[in-house]
């Protein structure tokens, strides 16, 4: 299925049972509800899907069900975020068999490259499968940054065609536009940035929070692409407080426990990740719940 990049993207939680184990079925209900509610095209194994705690073989048995869910109602996009150049290579041309239609690639992990060794992983990772690539900048949390000059010299890859800008600076919109003018669709990666990168030229959105609240993350990216500034400003003052969750180390958890205040999922993580406890739930469930007891209609 072919993507056209604009649009709301859900980084997908990953569904897991008490024990920590997969839950397909639970993952492929919350795939419903988030197509249900108009999202453009899913990501699964993003970080926030937890891809580094999957298995290899479970990252495929997740794409398979979002692909079999999906029915070509909307694109799935897959992440790959693997170690060692190679195994990334071999991801995404089982992604590709698997029917993934694009591909969220990141700097291999752990390793902290440099620019030569960062451009050098993202080629081999596109000659290993047919498929469009949306490279996933985010230095805060990765350590590697793939900067304006390098997405120029990059530009000659016909399969780089989106960039997901993570990198909390709202003026590299405006950079990566003067360093390579229309070359990319630039999707904004960090939920409390949505507005201001809209303004300044992103055409999707790579969403966490829209996985517990779907129906106002969709309002507000239709507000704000519409130019109706005003109200869309007044959904994203009352979203705010909930797009922070999506900048914190814990945003995996606090995710997982907004979905669980509202219905569509469960909060359970895997390990080293651990639910929430103590004050910290508390505080962050206070906020869920102003939200919830506050949300906009549209």
């Amino acid at each position: 299925m072919t993507v056209n990049w604009q649009g709301v993207f859900p980084a997908v939680t990953t569904q897991f049972r008490s024990d920590q184990s997969l839950d397909l079925a639970a993952t492929a209900a919350h795939l419903e509800k988030l197509i249900g509610a108009g999202v453009h095209g899913l990501i699964m194994l993003g970080t926030v899907g937890e891809n580094c705690s999957l298995e290899y073989a479970e990252k495929l048995q997740v794409l398979r069900t979002a692909v079999s869910v999906a029915e070509g109602r909307v694109p799935v996009l897959t992440g790959v975020a693997e170690c060692t150049t190679a195994l990334a290579c071999r991801f995404a041309a089982d992604a590709e068999r698997a029917g993934a239609s694009g591909l969220m690639v990141l700097p291999a992990m752990v390793y902290k490259s440099d620019p030569r060794e960062t451009m050098t992983h993202f080629r081999a990772v596109a000659k290993a499968s047919g498929l469009p690539i949306m490279c996933y900048n985010d230095p805060v949390s990765y350590g590697v940054d793939i900067t304006p000059p390098m997405f120029a010299e990059l530009a000659d890859e016909p399969k780089f065609v989106a960039i997901k800008e993570s990198s909390e600076n709202v003026r590299r919109i405006t950079d990566l536009k003067n360093a390579c003018g229309e070359r990319y669709q630039l999707l904004c990666g960090v939920d409390d940035l949505v507005l201001e990168s809209i303004v300044l030229g992103a055409v999707g959105w790579v969403s966490g929070l829209v996985n517990a609240f779907p129906a106002e993350n969709r309002l507000l990216w239709d507000l704000a692409r519409a130019g109706r500034f005003e109200e869309a400003l007044n959904v994203y003052r009352w979203y705010t407080p909930l797009l922070h969750l999506d900048t914190h180390v814990k945003l995996v958890q606090y995710i997982k426990l907004a979905m669980a205040e509202t219905g569509l999922g469960s909060e359970t993580v895997r390990a080293p990740r651990l639910p929430l406890v103590g004050e910290e739930r508390e505080r962050i469930l206070g906020i869920i719940r102003q939200a919830i007891n506050t949300r906009p209609r549209a």
